[in-house]
């Protein structure tokens, strides 16, 4: 275990070492997805000197153009819509989102997002529609007035937040109308807004360096993480006695845990990653799927389990009436996908996903979770491109996913695989309510070059 030196505060003799592996696992358990945001929020909001920094704190960021194979801090990005990105730190005073009218056929939407990584609100337009709006976006604890002009206000139980704009983009050559889009998007505080004087400046945080996504699976330090994050976090009244607990090995808002526990915590972090591995088995198998693991709190019903799968496995998801992501993990038989095999994914007539938007299928390798980089620079296969899809015989759709280039005829149908372990992720960007209700299910992987079983000799 690679641990960072930890404080040595005085022991609590009342807790044993079976105790504090409980809690040990259970706080990372919890801690989890919140350090790993972290990690995605300091290096976009607050470490100037990383390429992909975007803005400071409450400063809008448009990216006019869609992730690619180089953009590295987040896992499982789209490669559908250009993001804008927005660091919220609430303590001072709140946030006022602004968007312009949109043209209805253009889908949008701003995910709220807050330092659990529960999706608290969303603007956009499934939820507040395409005509427009001031949005002011509220920390724990403020009691002001609602100015005029304000279409909505959210409230969000942390004081540091992240908002996620996406936008969509029909083709290469509407990049410039999407950038037209992303120019009217503004943010401002509420005192800017209204035009009043701002108030102080809240003291200043000196932000730790996050872990790697490789240290965040082994070291004690998110733990130490969670402990700082927790001064941004009020303590929800369904967590009082669980935050009680996590006192017990000095989890609370500016200490470091406790040294003398570290055997325990230690085989609490290993068992908290066994029971990751047991639900990632259902979550391969279809029993759990990515609509169940992300939403605001009351969906998840604090199952803190739920909230550390998606954030390992695509943090920041959207919420499923947002979005939906059937992920193919394996094929059709429960194996592992891989580029030494080949793959097809076939719509049968009539069953292309139902959506109010748009929906795409994106390859990603594993375990990284990243983008692909190709040849074509293809990342992903979308409604978008339809018209230039090639279609069988009976008007169904097949795509061909493979590492080597596929023949000529299927080459247009070609999504690309690396070499090594893939996963796939379908989107369903506003689905619709058969998608929801699950009257409409993703077809299965087909794995296309079995090879024979030989039967052992006796």
């Amino acid at each position: 275990m690679n641990t960072a030196e930890l404080s040595t505060p005085p022991p609590q003799p009342e807790v044993g070492s079976a105790e504090a592996r409980s809690i040990g696992k259970e706080a990372y358990i919890y801690g989890f997805p919140m350090v790993d945001g972290y990690r995605i929020m300091y290096t976009y909001f607050v470490d100037h000197e990383n390429p992909e920094f975007k803005a400071p704190w409450n400063h809008l960021k448009n990216i006019p153009r869609v992730y690619s194979s180089e953009d590295t801090t987040v896992q499982t990005p789209n490669a559908d819509t250009p993001y804008s990105m927005l660091g919220l730190d609430l303590r001072a005073e709140p946030m006022v989102l602004t968007v312009p009218k949109i043209e209805r056929e253009r889908y949008f939407s701003i995910q709220l997002i807050d330092l659990y990584t529960h999706n608290f609100a969303y603007i956009g337009s499934r939820t507040t529609g395409n005509d427009g709006g001031s949005f002011l976006v509220a920390g724990p604890g403020w009691k002001g007035e609602i100015p005029e002009g304000i279409t909505a206000v959210f409230r969000v139980e942390t004081a540091l937040a992240l908002a996620v704009y996406r936008t969509q983009l029909f083709s290469p050559e509407d990049l410039d109308n999407v950038k037209k889009v992303q120019a009217g998007y503004i943010a401002q505080p509420l005192s800017a807004f209204v035009g009043h004087r701002p108030p102080i400046d809240p003291p200043r945080v000196e932000f730790p360096k996050p872990l790697t996504p490789g240290e965040e699976e082994i070291s004690l330090e998110v733990l130490n993480l969670l402990g700082f994050l927790l001064q941004f976090c009020p303590t929800h009244p369904s967590e009082v006695e669980l935050r009680e607990r996590f006192a017990k090995i000095g989890i609370v808002s500016g200490r470091r845990i406790y040294l003398g526990f570290r055997e325990g915590i230690e085989q609490g972090v290993q068992d908290a990653w066994h029971e990751f591995a047991e639900l990632k088995k259902q979550v391969d198998a279809g029993k759990v799927t990515s609509g169940q693991l992300f939403g605001t709190r009351e969906f998840l019903q604090n199952n803190y389990l739920y909230r550390m799968a998606a954030a390992k496995l695509g943090i920041y998801g959207n919420s499923k009436a947002e979005a939906m992501y059937p992920i193919y993990g394996t094929d059709s038989e429960g194996r592992s996908l891989e580029g030494s095999s080949r793959y097809t994914l076939r719509f049968a007539p009539g069953e292309l996903p139902p959506i109010n938007a748009f929906w795409s299928v994106t390859m990603y390798d594993m375990p990284r979770s990243l983008l692909v980089a190709n040849p074509l620079g293809r990342y992903l296969i979308n409604s978008l491109m339809l018209p230039f899809l090639a279609r069988d015989p009976d008007g169904g759709l097949t795509l061909t996913i493979q590492s080597d280039s596929p023949d000529e005829d299927r080459k247009g149908n070609w999504l690309p695989a690396p070499t090594g372990p893939f996963m796939i992720a379908m989107r369903l960007y506003w689905p619709k309510d058969e998608a929801l209700t699950g009257q409409w299910t993703a077809p299965p992987l087909q794995r296309t070059d079995r090879r024979p079983h030989h039967r052992r000799r006796p």
